[in-house]
Formats: structure tokens, C-alpha cells, sequence
């Protein structure tokens, strides 16, 4: 069994706050420990279960947040940007299954830390109509590539968003949201170990079954809501997008892999505002 961990903070339990998920600061620095304990438990619990080969991709910001000195040194870490496949790269090396670990709301959601690939610049993501996070739009990157998300953990927003596309997954819950930069969490120590519980599950799981990926079939039609006119002027200087109103572009891609690349070239686009 060769499966990969995707780690991301929002969703880590005791992370609330902005300063927390930006490099630069004391909060952080505790933070992104506290993410590399919840990324420990969940490959432990893969390897308990009886997985061969476990990799972790470091899924927040500029993908170099985990101390690679604190990971467990079974396991192989994919750091570093940029990244063709993102957030859920090594799926192309022949996996069994995706885990989402410290995952978070869409944007607009009522989780902590809520929001979608990019925070400054993405009001809402959707594809073919339904309305997705990073989950959803990773977890259907994941399953063109024939592997399913068995296992994801965050607050309770976030489970409650993504429990309909990943109906044979473990989820875990981290903590409860009270409000974007406010909740209830579980304390890191109940979190690894429910993660590592979790996982262990999943992964025997999909060891004895043939778990369905989750696919969104192309061609894709991407809708995308900016956070300001100003945005989605900048975007449609990209040729191939149309604009629908003030906020809102779109742009058709011929599989999940090209939207999520040009989602995240557009991402990438938006810095040039700040």
C-alpha cells in the first residue's frame, strides 16, 4: 500500500488565527510545528495499518512549512514550489489513496480560516456548477489519477462540506468553528491521536476494498468569483477567459488537471496587486 498525506494548517487543531498560517512570526513558528505532529500521527496510523511506502506533501503556502528534521523519517516529504499537480503531487507515483490532514472551509464558508486556494484574490471555485474548496478541487485532481481521498481531518465546517464527495472516507474532526478566526479545539495531543486512529482505519479500509475515486469528468467549466473588480480585469487579460459580470470569470478546461493549473496560474497572476 503506497499512500500520501497532504497537510495543509488551517485545519490543525489550536490554529485560529491569520498570524498563525504566515511564515514570519513566533505564532507560526509554533504552528507549523503543531501541523508537522498532525502529519506524525497520520503516518504513523498509515504505517500501522500496513502501508509500504507513505509520502507527505506540505500543502500550505509556499509548501515549505514542516521542519523536514521533525517528520517521521519513514516517510518521504514533498516540498518545495511550484508544482504541476499542487497539493496532492506524488499521486502520479502508483498510490492506493489521498489523506487530507489540517484541512479547511471553501471560501465563504463558515470555517476557520476559510477560503480557497488563495485568499486575496478567490470569492468562490466552481466546477460544472458545483461549488468546490480545496478538497473537493484536489481530491478530483487526485481521482483523474485513479487514487481516492480514504481520510481527511479539520474543523466541523469543513467535514460537513466534503462528507458528500468522499462518502467512503474517514474524517476527523479537529476542532469546532465558532467563527472565521475563532472555535473549539481538541488539544493537539487528542488531535495526533484521533488522526492516527483515523487514518489506521482508512487505510485498512482501502486495503481490503477498491475504494471509488472522486472524478469530475471534462470538459470542465470553471467559474470563478474574485474578491474585486480589480482582480478579474487582471485575469481576463488571459485571452482564453470570459467575463461575466463585475466579480465573476470563467473558463473552460479539458480535464481537472489543466483547470487546476490554470486556477493556480491565475493565483500566482494575482500577486502583482498586493
Amino acid at each position: 500500500m503506497k499512500i500520501l498525506i497532504s497537510v495543509d494548517i488551517e485545519g490543525v487543531a489550536g490554529v485560529y488565527h491569520q498570524e498563525q498560517v504566515r511564515a514570519g512570526n513566533v505564532e507560526y513558528e509554533r504552528a507549523r510545528r503543531l501541523m508537522a505532529a498532525e502529519a506524525n500521527a497520520a503516518i504513523a496510523g498509515a504505517f500501522d495499518a500496513g502501508a509500504t511506502e507513505v509520502y507527505v506533501n506540505d500543502s500550505h503556502g509556499g509548501f515549505r512549512n514542516m521542519p523536514p528534521d521533525l517528520l517521521d523519517a519513514r516517510a518521504q516529504a514533498i516540498q518545495g514550489k511550484p508544482r504541476y499537480l499542487g497539493m496532492v503531487a506524488g499521486v502520479e507515483l502508483g498510490l492506493n489513496g489521498l489523506c487530507c490532514i489540517g484541512y479547511h472551509s471553501r471560501a465563504q464558508g463558515r470555517g476557520i480560516l476559510a477560503h480557497t486556494i488563495n485568499s486575496f484574490a478567490f470569492s468562490r471555485v466552481s466546477m460544472n456548477g458545483v461549488e468546490l474548496g480545496e478538497a473537493g478541487i484536489y481530491g478530483a485532481l487526485a481521482g483523474a489519477y485513479g487514487v481516492p481521498v480514504i481520510a481527511a481531518s479539520g474543523d466541523n465546517v469543513f467535514i460537513s462540506e466534503n462528507r458528500g464527495l468522499f462518502p467512503h472516507a474517514e474524517f476527523v474532526q479537529t476542532k469546532r468553528a465558532t467563527g472565521l478566526t475563532s472555535g473549539i479545539s481538541l488539544s493537539p495531543e487528542q488531535s495526533c491521536a484521533a488522526i492516527k486512529a483515523g487514518v489506521a482505519r482508512a487505510v485498512a479500509q482501502a486495503s481490503s476494498a477498491q475504494l471509488p475515486p472522486f472524478v469530475i469528468q471534462g470538459p470542465i467549466t470553471v467559474d470563478l468569483v474574485t474578491q474585486s473588480p480589480m482582480l478579474a480585469d487582471l485575469f481576463c487579460q488571459w485571452p482564453t477567459l470570459e467575463r461575466v459580470d463585475g466579480l465573476a470569470v470563467r473558463f473552460t478546461a479539458p480535464e481537472i488537471e489543466s483547470a487546476v493549473r490554470m486556477l493556480n496560474c491565475l493565483s500566482a497572476m494575482s500577486s502583482m496587486l498586493k
